[in-house]
């Protein structure tokens, strides 16, 4: 069927009565007459020479041939919908899909939207987090913020920045601790990444405790922390990432000292051709991290 030909309103009619089994709801909601919707019911019938409906006393049943057409129509309506609704004030909205590892959302990218939002106020940012295991393809990602070493097979990865890990723990447990040594008494909370409190015993010059093989493991740092909170144990975590805690009390970084496990990255499939609100987002995070 050519498109300039093709019968929109007919189409909407049939799609309205579809969805309410009845023409005299389909023509409440389309501004018309029962009369006028069930004419253009007719005529697509008609033209594509099929019943779409059955008449019945009380309402419409849909047939076969209905349900075939439905589900295109519904899809093509609301997609058509979606993308009107996305012009404002004489521009279109755009999407960007970012996903982010929690720590990197809740610690430094939450804070920093309304900056977002001020400088691009047409570019829609969807947010989703994960524990650093994400599948940008699978899961329709424009972008994803992870951390690591920046090498994934088939990513094109930009650094952001470091966020080396130190000690936070409650003010109570804080006051404990004299020197580093003094964590061989404590309950170490531990990351999926095994070998984070080795290397940062190993830059405190000090001996690995046996206990560091028991205790609660944490898919995330921010479950990590939470468990720190509650005075669980000591958490070994980015501080400018809980910088919101320490300036609170909730927390203390008793020692200054540092690992690096790597960088946060802002990546994405390299097959993938940024659009402008990935390229906007991608500007602004390079500019302000």
């Amino acid at each position: 069927m050519v498109r300039p030909y093709l019968p929109l309103n007919a189409l909407r009619a049939f799609e309205a009565s579809a969805r309410h089994l009845s023409f005299t709801r389909a023509a409440i909601e389309l501004h018309v007459t029962q009369a006028a919707v069930s004419h253009q019911v007719k005529g697509l019938e008609t033209r594509l020479n099929v019943v779409l409906f059955k008449r019945l006393p009380r309402g419409l049943m849909i047939t076969a041939e209905g349900e075939a057409l439905l589900p295109v129509l519904r899809d093509s309506f609301d997609r058509m919908a979606d993308m009107l609704e996305r012009f404002e004030n004489g521009h279109v909205r755009e999407v960007v899909m970012v996903g982010a590892v929690g720590t990197f959302a809740v610690g430094w990218l939450l804070p920093r939207l309304p900056a977002f939002r001020e400088k691009y106020p047409h570019v829609d940012l969807r947010l989703s987090t994960n524990n650093n295991r994400v599948d940008l393809a699978a899961e329709g990602l424009d972008y994803a913020i992870r951390f690591g070493r920046g090498a994934w097979q088939g990513i094109d990865a930009v650094p952001l920045f470091e966020a080396p890990l130190s000690v936070l723990c409650v003010p109570a447990i804080a006051d404990e601790l004299r020197r580093p040594a003094d964590l061989t008494n404590q309950t170490l909370l531990r990351s999926y990444r095994s070998d984070e409190w080795t290397s940062w015993f190993a830059a405190a010059g000090i001996a690995e405790p046996s206990s560091l093989l028991r205790g609660i493991v944490f898919d995330s740092s921010l479950a990590m922390m939470e468990a720190a909170l509650q005075g669980a144990g000591v958490a070994l975590a980015p501080p400018m990432m809980f910088a919101r805690h320490l300036a609170m009390g909730a927390v203390r970084q008793p020692f200054e000292i540092y690992t690096s496990m790597g960088s946060y990255w802002l990546t994405r499939v390299q097959s993938r051709s940024p659009t402008p609100a990935m390229e906007a987002f991608a500007e602004w995070i390079g500019t302000v991290a």
